[in-house]
């Protein structure tokens, strides 16, 4: 049971990194809000029970690797995401997570601030001494696209501040366009014979995305602004008055809003914005609550990927009516044979939509969906809704059964299915096109080796005529020249080009050539982990080969031992260190610089135990990570310093077993003040 577990929670997490790249990173979704909320849902809810299948790269993420076309800049305070809550029991469990994190009686009010969640692009505006210096994306949360040349053509965006804002301010809110706006965009690109866009979000992060600033200023976009980053000095004691402040700055915010004393007051302004979703001038896929006092903000701090103070209250998802013309089989990376509903187009909350997944072969016989349904879709705000059930038309029954193939449409290997899991993956590994391709092509993606100038149909062209099969035959292509000057797009400067980007991959990043490999589980945030915690290359495949290998990868706080053994198995299958020891010799591997916090447990690894006096345990870590500490989640003698509370178990044992430094709250504290 536990191993369908935790291969579900792995099927869950590519899906969900894969889907990340494409809507933060591509502006091209290929599932619909709702579709990847459920996702998130059902991932979290498993890792909640068996947190030691989490993966790091999903419980972390934010957003994606900035795009190349653009200068990558660091965020001064990092720019996260949101918690999501899709029913009113979410909504009281947030407010409930809030007062225990606190320290709160079960009654204490917290105001928050409601406010309408926009469907657009996050942006943020960094002024100093009043003037715009520039404007950044999400990108991953830590370094965004510098996007100033095109934010100044935006009227919505101040040029100077008025008042007198502090020297340094960072004004964060969303690029959008009004429905209106959209429609008038799309019928210009129609008559003009280019290719319209799929919804108001993809045209607004088209637009602010393009290398032209010209084009971005023909584009219809407008900016609204409700929070902010680094400030030199504060802005106000609540959110509400520092949105009044922000306002008397020149920014327009985002309305309407309401400062609400209680749950009740929360889930009655829901329910208000829900029903004026259809008349407002934009799109929104939801409400947002963030804690008033801002005081109170910085006691609760930050999970991995999103505030303790902020929650997202979604929307239910839109449905409609078409018919399945056909299921297609895709191949994953994995092997992970995936089925693809082929959808009659039909316009869904203004978004054409003609293919949806059907995740496995259980779900089409669950749903009993057949080639010639009518189905029912369901969307909240982007392309392709998921499959909720036929309508029945009396001719259903009459209609095949859909028979899931058991050989690879591929490579016609077979595709074995081990009991109790829910995937069917082909048997054949990398020998298989579909998977060595995928592979390479999440090789070379921007989180991982970057290489502009090989997109999926450049490196399919490549691997189908034998030029690159392996990570490193890309850093042989030149070898190729002449023929490839031959083919058909290519000329003298673009294949100089791609060289050049070739070649300015062979310095790379330890934290990115691990992302790179493309190990199972193993996403941007853990290979970070890896690299800082591990320094070097050398270090981290001579430990992979080693005796205690599993245990110093599971005593890291975010590795868990599902994660650790993937990792494990990748280094120790033959065929991977052979393309491992080629590809080394092509690349330069960059060892992890880590930075930490100068402070008395910089750089010390540290243990929490039991009830602490005053702070949760979580709250005590966030506060020990900041400092610069590792925080470990098991004994070992390499442990500096156990922090120890009241029913300290086990791990108090171990520790004085060990000869560990037990310590107390108030000497943890007086460590980092």
């Amino acid at each position: 049971m536990t191993k369908q577990i935790k291969k579900t929670v792995e099927e869950l997490a590519a899906e969900i990194v894969r889907h990340d790249a494409l809507y933060h990173g591509k502006d091209a979704p290929e599932i619909s809000d709702a579709e990847y909320d459920l996702l998130r849902k059902r991932y979290d809810k498993l890792v909640k029970d068996y947190p030691q299948y989490a993966v790091a790269a999903v419980s972390e993420s934010v957003g994606a690797a900035p795009a190349s076309g653009f200068r990558k800049v660091a965020h001064a305070v990092p720019m996260l995401s949101l918690g999501n809550a899709f029913d009113d029991e979410d909504v009281l469990d947030f407010i409930q997570r809030m007062r225990r994190f606190l320290n709160l009686p079960a009654d204490a009010e917290i105001p928050v601030v409601a406010e309408p969640k926009l469907d657009g692009l996050s942006l943020s505006l960094r002024y100093e001494n009043a003037e715009l210096v520039h404007a950044l994306t999400r990108g991953d949360g830590a370094v965004g696209e510098d996007v100033t040349a095109n934010a100044r053509t935006i009227k919505d965006i101040p040029q100077i501040l008025k008042g007198k804002p502090p020297k340094i301010l960072e004004i964060r809110g969303e690029i959008f366009m009004h429905r209106e706006d959209f429609l008038k965009l799309n019928a210009a690109q129609e008559a003009a014979g280019r290719q319209q866009f799929a919804n108001p979000r993809n045209a607004a992060a088209g637009s602010m995305r393009q290398l032209d600033p010209s084009i971005t200023a023909s584009r219809p976009l407008r900016f609204v602004g409700y929070n902010w980053g680094e400030v030199s000095a504060p802005l106000a004691k609540t959110l509400w008055e520092a949105r009044a402040a922000i306002q008397s700055f020149g920014f327009t915010l985002n309305a309407p809003v309401e400062l609400c004393a209680s749950a009740e007051e929360m889930l009655k302004y829901y329910q208000k914005i829900l029903a004026q979703r259809a008349d407002l001038p934009f799109d929104i896929d939801g409400v947002v609550y963030k804690v008033n006092e801002l005081k109170l903000q910085e006691q609760l701090g930050f999970v991995a990927r999103a505030p303790r103070w902020a929650i997202a209250h979604k929307f239910p998802a839109e449905q409609a009516l078409t018919r399945l013309n056909a299921i297609t089989i895709q191949v994953g990376r994995t092997g992970a044979l995936t089925p693809v509903a082929e959808l009659e187009p039909i316009n869904v909350g203004g978004v054409m939509v003609a293919r949806a997944t059907l995740h496995n072969e259980d779900e089409i016989r669950r749903k009993d969906v057949r080639v010639g349904d009518m189905v029912w879709l369901q969307r909240a705000g982007d392309v392709i809704p998921q499959i909720l059930a036929f309508k029945d038309d009396g001719e259903h029954s009459k209609r095949p059964e859909f028979i899931f193939p058991d050989h690879c449409p591929v490579c016609g290997a077979e595709a074995m299915r081990p009991d109790g899991e829910a995937v069917r993956r082909c048997t054949n590994g990398l020998a298989c096109p579909a998977q060595a391709l995928e592979h390479l092509i999440h090789f070379v993606s921007r989180g991982a080796a970057d290489i502009a100038g090989l997109g999926e149909k450049t490196l399919a062209e490549f691997f189908e005529l034998g030029w690159v099969k392996t990570p490193a035959d890309i850093f042989q292509l030149e070898k190729y020249e002449s023929e490839l000057l031959q083919r058909e797009g290519w000329k003298e400067k673009s294949v100089s080009n791609l060289f050049a980007a070739i070649n300015k991959a062979r310095q790379m990043p330890l934290a990115r050539f691990i992302y790179a490999l493309g190990i199972p589980q193993i996403g941007e945030t853990t290979a970070k982990l890896l690299a800082r915690t591990f320094g070097s290359w050398d270090y981290l495949y001579q430990l992979t080969q080693s005796d205690d290998a599993l245990a110093e990868l599971t005593n890291l706080d975010g590795i868990g031992a599902s994660m650790a053994e993937d990792l494990l198995a990748f280094f120790h299958e033959k065929h991977n260190q052979k393309v491992l020891v080629v590809l080394a010799k092509e690349i330069q591997i960059q060892n992890d610089i880590n930075e930490t916090v100068h402070s008395k447990i910089s750089g010390k690894t540290m243990v929490f135990t039991g009830t602490l006096p005053t702070l949760s345990r979580d709250a005590a870590k966030a506060m020990a990570e900041r400092a610069g500490a590792k925080v470990a989640s098991s004994v070992s003698a390499k442990t500096d310093y156990v922090v120890a509370g009241e029913d300290a178990g086990s791990k108090l044992k171990k520790a004085t077993e060990l000869g560990v430094k037990v310590i107390s709250e108030a000497e943890f504290l007086s460590l980092i003040s």
